[in-house]
């Protein structure tokens, strides 16, 4: 017999992500081919797939009239 599982519905234990280090409920876990376990929270991993990991002060020059080359 197979069991429905509604994602909704589980629930899953708190884990600290390892990019931001937040403690969060909602995350995904990866696993690597050396079998390490990776938990990435809902936010981290749509900034990495935007691809906007930069610091806090960063600012694009274009905007102030200057393109760097």
């Amino acid at each position: 017999m197979i069991d429905a599982i509604d994602p909704k519905v589980i629930e899953k234990p708190v884990v600290r992500c390892n990019m931001c280090d937040r403690e969060v409920t909602s995350y995904n876990t990866f696993f690597s081919p050396t079998n390490e376990v990776t938990n990435v929270c809902w936010e981290c991993l749509a900034r990495d797939e935007k691809g906007f990991f930069a610091h806090r002060g960063f600012r694009r020059g274009s905007r102030l009239g200057v393109i760097p080359r």
